[in-house]
Formats: C-alpha cells, structure tokens, sequence
C-alpha cells in the first residue's frame, strides 16, 4: 500500500481470496448471532453486540426448484432485476476494475416517511467449486457525489453466498451491514428484520423461478459476469476510488419519525 496516501482518503483495496474465506465464514457461523425471525424456509438473524445504528443482519433462504447457477445469475443480471425488485429506483453500472469487480450505483425506496437512500459501491464476485459470492461495499467516485433528494448511505459489508444443494436446490445467505445515515426509529429497524427482510429473500425466490423463461427471451447468451469478454464497461483505476467513511456524510435525525400506515399499494401485492 502506499504509505503516502492521506488518511482522510482512504484506499480502496479489491477482496481477495481471505476476504471471500471470512465472509463466508460469516455466513456459516451460528457464534454471536439471534435468530429473530424463523417461519417457511426463511431465517434472520441479528448480532448480539449490535449498537444501535449500524446494524448486522443475516438471512437465509433454501431454494427449491432452483439451480446455484440461476440465482447466481439473477443477483448480477442489472437488467432483470428491474423486473423483481419494487424497492428499486434505479441503478446502473459505472465501470470494471478487473475481470470480477465493478462499481456501481442503487437507489431505493425507504418505507414512508423516511427519505429514500442510495449508494455508490464496489462489487466482487467468485464462483468457488459449489459455491458462488457476491460482496460489496461503499466507496467514493469523483463522478457520483451524494444527490439532493437522496440520503447516501454507507454498505459497510453487503454479500451472498448461494451453496448448491445437489442439481435443482440451493441456499441463500444474504449477510448486510449497512449505516443509513441518520438516527432511525426503532420500528424501522424491527420491520427489517420481521417483515422487508423475509419479503425481500421471498422475491429473491419468485424472481428465479421465473429467470430461466425470461433469459430466454432476453439476450440468453449475455451474461458478462461469466465472459468478462462480453463486459462493455469502461475501465476505472482502483486510485480513483477511496472508501466512503461515514462521518464524512451528512447525518439526518429521522428517530422521531412514526410509522405511516401503507396505502393500498399494488407493488407491495405478492405477485
């Protein structure tokens, strides 16, 4: 590393081998973690040493009827994801660091009346024997500073690990550790973890059982995540990036903030 590099600019270094081993040692361990919430084929959990804003959450879910290599898919393929994700406002890749690591750019719908969220962050991905990993986390692009409308947050450590169950099953572990900036109520963080954490593995679910006949339809032969070939993005310099700390963001209060109850929304209908 360069020992020249300021400390307020923190470099950015790419995961390697020891990174992908721990966070799937995360996603395993049973040691330090809650489980909060346990009903059809759905687990979350929580750490135990959890400080009050930035919290650790852990799912998982067994997929039946879907193959290790599907889901992997789906979780890359930008353009499905428009599809099955309603919290999504948007998002876009920026560039390619390296064969298997990119940055790029979400946005999301927070559950009124919190402001919504984005991030700027740098994903990597490995397909190791059965297993596949995707981790990621926030760093600083010269290009996508924080929005106006948007409160950027800060993924301290985001992944999935998907384990083939034999040909057609797979589990799930999601791992997020994520700072959203602000002091957030105290229901917000219980409906994460009884309520838009279990939905969201759910869709996780729907979304690749529909993949197959989608892909079909829609470029079935692109999936750059697999052939860095077929990867277009512009290459960007690991020195441009430096990692987003989050004291150096703005911090809202939002604590005080009481739940609204949902309109009659047709997205949030299981579909």
């Amino acid at each position: 590393r360069h020992s020249t590099v300021a400390q307020s600019r923190m470099p950015v270094h790419i995961p390697d081998d020891t990174d992908f081993a721990t966070f799937k040692e995360q996603c395993e361990s049973q040691d330090g973690w809650t489980a909060r919430y346990n009903k059809g084929g759905v687990t979350v959990w929580c750490r135990d040493e959890e400080t009050t804003t930035v919290q650790k959450l852990k799912m998982k879910i067994v997929c039946k009827d879907v193959r290790a290599e599907t889901l992997y898919d789906v979780l890359h393929d930008t353009s499905y994801r428009k599809k099955w994700d309603t919290n999504m406002i948007d998002t876009f890749d920026i560039g390619k660091l390296t064969v298997n690591a990119d940055v790029g750019y979400y946005s999301w719908r927070c559950p009124s009346p919190l402001k919504n969220r984005d991030f700027v962050t740098m994903r990597s991905w490995l397909p190791l024997g059965n297993d596949y990993l995707i981790i990621n986390h926030s760093v600083k692009h010269p290009q996508y500073p924080p929005k106006k409308d948007y409160v950027r947050a800060v993924s301290l450590l985001t992944g999935y690990l998907i384990q083939s169950n034999g040909t057609n099953a797979c589990t799930l572990y999601y791992l997020t550790q994520v700072d959203p900036r602000g002091s957030l109520p105290k229901w917000v963080v219980n409906r994460v973890s009884q309520f838009v954490a279990p939905k969201a593995m759910r869709k996780i679910y729907k979304a690749c059982l529909k993949y197959p006949e989608w892909k079909r339809k829609h470029n079935p032969n692109l999936k750059p995540w697999m052939f860095p070939e077929q990867n277009t993005l512009p290459c960007i310099s690991v020195a441009d990036l430096t990692l987003q700390r989050a004291d150096s963001l703005e911090n809202i209060d939002e604590s005080t903030l009481s739940e609204e109850k949902p309109s009659h929304n047709s997205e949030d209908e299981e579909t």
